[in-house]
């Protein structure tokens, strides 16, 4: 470009900034340089101004920046203000790249593109020098070498005595910038199950450094470089990838990469305003398993949520449904799993065995990310999963203290890491779909379930429901089940060879027709923009009718444990999940308001699971603490009145209560010898008794 188009682009810029930008200059003059230190401008507004201007912006990033910036110091200002180190940074692209879809053929290299992503890893932010001043140790001449990207540049001989140094930096005279390097990678919602998500690095410089942590949903402005790659010390024929950042926008919009058409709205509504919408909600989830509509109506309450309130207090109450199916082998929770995970707009999915609590919340990773080595932080699953759904498969397997990790993700939401000197909070705003086997594999009919679930009680209080799956012989469900599973198998094989088949006995239209029986009723993708639209444009309030509903239920099953003696049916956490529930079915419905059936509906989910769990077996009431605390208020008493008893009959004997004596007089407590043997050997693993002589008790 010729000098006088130079000056030409300066001016294009003057103006377009007295024509757009005239309030926002005016604020950044007064808060230059403390507060502000850049100028925003919109890709939108300059191609408004002048279409050729912002193309060139984007295909020439470097030579246009400095116009930009070097038009915004000579824009006239007060007298005094003076914009010497002011950025000019350019945002909402029209477009933004992929990240795995940058290619050398599509021209991305040099030019300036927008990125979606969430942030992996942040390094420290750094002084880093632009300008540094070396002071000659033999005469004391001042030399100034401006220092690029890549190697640090000394100088070769002094300008003043034309010696070869030595040399010192004079810290007061150089010039620094703060700068950052970040880490961007894919969001889950765009990948589909088994794609490795694949990242960029970018450098930030100046103000933007320190804006965002890991586990933010970022647009990152950028232009694109490459640098020659080494292997050892020598220089590779590859090159990596990476940007220059010009400016990064935290997005809280949630599922912003799922661009929503106007005609897919209109299916939704349509959709949503159908009478039996929760029927084809429940036949579009895992449509080749048989049956299980309460769990799978569940489900789909627990993909559209609740809705998630901030008090004025600065709490927030959680929306998020946490779920957990725990069942016999072979009852196709994983496969449900697997299911929810597709069509959850952001997912992210793992198995107990491979995850330990480092990767469900954070690592801290010691690597050279940035320049030499330094400890970071790594987001993990649940952090990953943030504003949509984390499925853990096979809790049971998980070691315990890896569990407990999850403890304050499910009910505050956020994780606090305090790992090599790094204090920070992440936010896993997500819903838990837990899936795990019973404690010995399979439900005894006989043990009450509480004992039979083999995780600690805090973490099963987190869950808002609980469904036990199991698999009892009945010869008509089973003709049933089998009839589908086949049925199932025939229309995937059909399905896989189409085309050969329907050249030879069947007809096109018989392939469609078995096919057809087994699909979803609402289309996948169909059902991910559904869940993303209602999550975005729904937030339903409770109608009096509802409240009452809630309300009734509630106080009615708390009547029931009125009397002294009698268990606590259920806890007020269990009315909160009352209420996520109803918000979320008016959700289905996009409706604005939580109406009685939707109250109606979480009542009958809920009782369904205090049934099948909540209920002591022995007494046949509602008894919170069998999920809470993993004790019935039976057990409890029967805890308390056997050590009773051993310590009233260890007075009367020197060497401690006789086992058979305490055995003989366990009617006097109303309980009988056998059972009173299970009790004694449970203190005594507990370590509440002991044994001073052989078949001789004593408490502790």
């Amino acid at each position: 470009m010729a000098q006088a188009s130079n000056q030409e682009l300066t001016d294009r810029f003057i103006q377009f900034y007295r024509n757009y930008y005239r309030d926002e200059i005016g604020q950044l003059a007064q808060q230059y340089p403390n507060e502000k230190r850049s100028l925003y401008i919109d890709y939108d507004d300059l191609y408004q101004f002048d279409a050729d201007l912002a193309e060139d912006y984007r295909s020439q990033p470097d030579q246009l920046q400095e116009y930009a910036e070097e038009a915004l110091r000579l824009y006239d200002l007060p007298a005094d203000v003076k914009l010497g180190n002011a950025h000019v940074r350019l945002r909402n692209l029209p477009e933004s790249v992929d990240i795995r879809g940058i290619r050398v053929h599509d021209n991305h290299i040099g030019k300036l593109v927008a990125v979606q992503g969430i942030v992996r890893k942040a390094t420290d932010v750094r002084p880093k020098i632009t300008d540094s001043a070396f002071e000659c140790q033999r005469c004391g001449t001042m030399n100034y070498i401006p220092q690029q990207d890549g190697e640090f540049q000394e100088p070769h001989e002094c300008q003043g005595c034309e010696r070869q140094g030595p040399f010192r930096i004079n810290f007061d005279q150089s010039e620094f910038i703060d700068a950052q390097k970040i880490r961007v990678q894919e969001s889950p919602e765009g990948l589909r199950g088994g794609e490795t998500p694949q990242s960029i690095d970018m450098n930030v410089e100046d103000d933007i450094t320190g804006k965002v942590t890991p586990g933010d949903h970022v647009t990152a402005v950028g232009v694109l470089h490459i640098e020659q790659m080494s292997e050892g010390n020598e220089k590779s024929s590859l090159f990596d990838l990476y940007m220059d950042g010009v400016s990064i926008t935290v997005e809280d919009e949630e599922f912003e990469d799922m661009d929503i058409e106007q005609a897919d709205i209109e299916t939704i509504i349509t959709l949503s305003n159908e009478d039996d919408i929760y029927d084809q909600m429940v036949g579009s989830v895992a449509p080749a398993i048989y049956g299980y509509e309460e769990e799978k109506l569940a489900m789909i309450l627990q993909l559209f949520s609740g809705v998630t309130k901030n008090l004025p207090d600065g709490s927030r109450i959680r929306g998020d449904l946490h779920m957990l199916l725990i069942g016999d082998p072979g009852t196709g929770k994983s496969q449900m799993l697997s299911y929810i995970e597709n069509i959850a707009p952001r997912s992210v999915y793992t198995s107990g065995k491979g995850s330990s609590s480092a990767g469900l919340t954070a690592a801290a990773v010691q690597d050279d990310f940035g320049d030499g080595q330094q400890w970071t932080l790594e987001a993990g699953a649940l952090v990953l999963a943030d504003k949509g759904i984390a499925a853990v498969d096979e809790l049971d397997k998980m070691a315990s203290d890896d569990r407990s990790a999850m403890h304050e993700a499910l009910e505050q939401q956020k994780i606090s890491i305090s790992k090599a000197g790094i204090n920070a909070t992440l936010k896993s705003r997500c819903s838990l779909l837990g899936a795990a086997n019973p404690k010995y594999g399979r439900f005894d009919q006989y043990e009450p379930i509480g004992e039979q679930i083999d995780l600690e009680p805090a973490l099963i209080s987190r869950f808002d429901l609980i469904f036990t799956v199991t698999d009892q012989p009945d010869p008509e469900h089973d003709g049933k089940l089998a009839d589908h599973i086949l049925k199932t198998n025939y229309a995937g094989e059909l399905n896989t060879q189409r085309d050969r088949i329907a050249t030879s006995e069947f007809t096109q239209q018989q392939v469609d027709d078995v096919t057809e029986e087994v699909a979803p009723e609402i289309d996948a993708e169909l059902l991910r923009k559904y869940v993303a639209h209602a999550k975005r444009s729904c937030f339903p309030t409770m109608t009096d009718e509802a409240k009452a509903t809630i309300r009734e239920f509630y106080v009615d099953l708390r009547s029931k444990g009125a009397d002294e003696d009698a268990p606590i049916p259920v806890t007020a956490r269990k009315l909160e999940a009352l209420v996520r529930l109803a918000e979320a079915s008016a959700r289905v419905r996009l409706s604005d308001t939580v109406e009685a059936e939707d109250a109606d509906r979480s009542v009958d989910i809920v009782r369904s699971c205090l049934q099948d769990i909540g209920v002591d077996p022995e007494t046949g009431q509602f008894d919170a603490d069998v999920v809470e605390t993993g004790t019935s208020k039976t057990q409890r008493d029967r805890i308390k009145n056997i050590k009773g008893l051993i310590s009233d009959i260890e007075e009367e004997f020197e060497e401690g209560a006789p086992i058979e004596e305490v055995l003989d007089r366990a009617d006097e407590i109303g309980m009988d010898a056998s059972k009173a043997e299970q009790e004694i050997e449970k203190l005594r693993r507990k370590g509440e008794v002991y044994e001073p002589k052989q078949d001789h008790l004593r408490t502790t």
